[in-house]
């Protein structure tokens, strides 16, 4: 590819083309890794290599890899994780910039091509996000991740239909709290994902959330990609859709993590971490009432009072207090 020219203090400087590794965690994916994989292959701007790490499947998810051929890289772990296999990824990739899909998801055709000319054009950016569909198993769009969330339609609204929009000040915070964007529609240098230590080792959910936050932590400016990248399918029998209760109370136990783990950060982060952990909890506790569960609803809402003191909580308590009424 083209090396893009620009002139700096009077001489010219070349931008390197970025050279994507893109890496795929896959267990048990045998029905889907190979519609991802030829989503990758499929691309506008060519993936530099895809590493497909298989977290200790026991079906035929090797065979459907292998039968892909280059640039395909199949690696295989013992069942550790989605984080663990993605960490593998990140390690044995020779790309300067991490991309990744998980295997029962699709890139769209653009979706490398559009960050790949804005790196080259704003290198300055530490890491680039964007837009995706939610689409049902039938393939039925079910509407996309920023009109999801307020600082999602704010950015859509800014842009007025432009393509691009950066992130900057109080919209990073809001990312923090009520993110639209996911790890399939990141782009990131494979250094800084090595800064940040990847993902969390031990977390079933909320582990993107988790690794995402920690790169927000570093950032001044982001690049977000208003039109959708990629196709997030919903699974009803997925883990967290599958039993939405439980994915509540570990995403809970997940963000307070990263909130002490994010303790010498700046105040204006850490006050944005409690209010993620914030809304988690609200969520969690309203989870709780819609199966009848009061008491535990009110367990679950009333620490933050202890985390986070304020009207803000007390807001939370007492809307789950209501609540609590209503069903009495």
């Amino acid at each position: 590819m083209d090396h893009p020219v620009r002139r700096h203090r009077g001489s010219l400087v070349t931008i390197a083309a970025p050279r994507f590794s893109v890496i795929i965690p896959a267990y048990n994916s045998a029905d889907t890794i190979s519609a991802a994989i030829d989503s990758v292959l499929s691309q506008t701007w060519p993936a530099h290599e895809i590493i497909v790490v298989d977290d200790g499947s026991t079906d035929d998810t090797a065979e459907r890899v292998r039968a892909c051929g280059e640039p395909v890289h199949y690696l295989h772990q013992p069942n550790a994780g989605v984080s663990a296999a993605r960490n593998c990824g990140i390690r044995a990739a020779t790309g300067d910039w991490i991309a990744f899909l998980d295997a029962d998801d699709l890139y769209l055709p653009d979706r490398l091509k559009w960050h790949a000319e804005w790196i080259q054009r704003e290198p300055g950016l530490i890491f680039y996000v964007g837009n995706f569909e939610h689409r049902d198993e039938a393939g039925n769009p079910l509407g996309t991740g920023m009109e999801g969330t307020p600082v999602g339609r704010r950015l859509l609204e800014r842009a007025g239909g432009a393509r691009e929009a950066v992130m900057e000040g109080d919209d990073i915070l809001a990312f923090i709290v009520h993110q639209f964007s996911d790890v399939r529609c990141l782009s990131v240098p494979k250094s800084l994902l090595e800064q940040v230590g990847g993902f969390p080792a031990g977390i079933a959910v909320g582990e993107d959330v988790y690794c995402i936050v920690k790169l927000c932590a570093r950032a001044r400016a982001i690049g977000v990609v208003c039109e959708p990248l990629a196709v997030y399918t919903v699974h009803d029998t997925g883990a967290i859709r599958s039993d939405t209760l439980r994915a509540q109370t570990e995403s809970v136990v997940t963000f307070k993590r990263l909130h002490s783990e994010l303790r010498d950060a700046g105040p204006d982060v850490r006050r944005a971490l409690k209010g993620l952990v914030r809304r988690v909890r609200r969520d969690w506790a309203t989870a709780l009432l819609r199966q009848g569960r009061r008491r535990e609803a009110l367990k679950a809402i009333a620490p933050g009072l202890v985390e986070n003191p304020g009207w803000s909580a007390l807001r939370d308590l007492l809307s789950v207090l209501r609540g609590v009424k209503r069903q009495a």
